[in-house]
């Protein structure tokens, strides 16, 4: 890591409130978890007083399962988030450039400045199209976020037929998508895949996901992965989950039908992006940004200001909860 980025590199913002008397439409997360969840977690604690293996076999063996790969290719980490953080340390040196999306999680942008690499913002609907030649890295999110839609499975699998001529690493982030019926790209040569178990089994406290890839550049990721990465609370309730995959059919399905429910009576107000994520971003026209905000936290709803992201000035982003939250947000903007 770059110790000079930090005087200089803020604490990126994200959504999600804290306050417990308000209902939080600015954090993509399953307003639902998976039935068992707690008597789980309650056993794993029992446990706790020894280290987890830190081979992680069932959590590995589970995790690959769920995206079709060998469970060797499975490095587990404490959230995707952990995950970036391991791979960029790995393969982006100072000076190096790595390709980042626009509009897209800002993580990226920042977690490329801390290793002293050099961010090349592409705008997120061009991505695919980029020339990886002379990159460390390219960056994809799929489905993108905050704009929602999912990427093209066979122009990914070209891109990464690129960066490997190019010898470059592909990075996927499939935070969302267990949203949709696209299949991982977990497996792919030279790709890196970052999964989470925040999003769709709703549990962003957890902290637990996994990276998905395989080769010299698997071995170098699991060795340089922390000891005990996973605690065994995270690893019981996330292999729990995991093996959950009529809960994940069931959310697909929900979210689905409400958000195309939500994004016909958005579109009376205001422009909203098509998306297969379980979120959509909205622009709100001739309204204040501040003033939808604010109409929203009166009623004790919170939505997440999408201005922090790049390219974005108007815009705001809703995530797509239970439908009777659903309608209490939309009756509250009088849509």
């Amino acid at each position: 890591m770059d110790a000079e980025a930090l005087d200089d590199l803020p604490r990126v913002l994200h959504g999600g409130a804290t306050d417990p008397g308000v209902v939080d439409f600015s954090a993509n997360t399953n307003p639902e978890t998976p039935s068992g969840v707690t008597s789980v977690y309650d056993s794993a604690l029992c446990s706790s007083t020894r280290y987890p293996g830190d081979d992680y076999t069932a959590f590995r063996a589970t995790a690959a399962d769920y995206v079709d790969c060998a469970p060797a290719e499975v490095i587990p980490t404490a959230g995707a988030m952990a995950g970036m953080r391991l791979l960029f340390s790995l393969v982006v040196d100072p000076g190096e450039s790595v390709v980042v999306p626009e509009p897209s999680f800002g993580e990226y942008d920042r977690e490329v400045r801390l290793q002293g690499g050099e961010p090349v913002p592409v705008a997120h609907d061009a991505v695919l199209d980029v020339d990886p030649d002379g990159h460390a890295l390219v960056v994809v999110c799929n489905p993108n976020n905050p704009t929602g839609e999912l990427t093209d499975r066979d122009g990914l699998l070209e891109l990464a037929a690129r960066c490997r001529e190019a010898g470059a690493v592909l990075f996927v982030d499939e935070a969302f998508l267990d949203f949709t019926p696209q299949p991982s790209l977990a497996g792919e040569p030279d790709v890196v895949v970052a999964r989470s178990l925040t999003k769709v089994f709703g549990l962003p406290g957890l902290r637990a996901g996994f990276l998905a890839t395989g080769g010299r550049l698997r071995d170098r990721l699991d060795r340089g992965r922390l000891p005990w990465e996973l605690s065994t609370p995270a690893v019981e309730v996330g292999t729990h989950c995991l093996r959950r995959t009529a809960f994940v059919e069931r959310t697909r399905e929900r979210v689905a039908v409400e958000r195309e429910r939500m994004r016909e009576r958005l579109t009376a107000r205001f422009e909203v992006y098509p998306s297969d994520a379980p979120f959509l971003l909205f622009h709100t026209g001739e309204a204040d940004p501040d003033d939808v905000l604010g109409t929203a936290r009166a009623e004790g709803i919170v939505l997440r200001d999408a201005r922090s992201f790049p390219r974005l000035d108007s815009h705001l982003r809703t995530a797509i909860r239970r439908p009777n939250e659903n309608d209490r947000l939309l009756d509250a903007l009088g849509v």
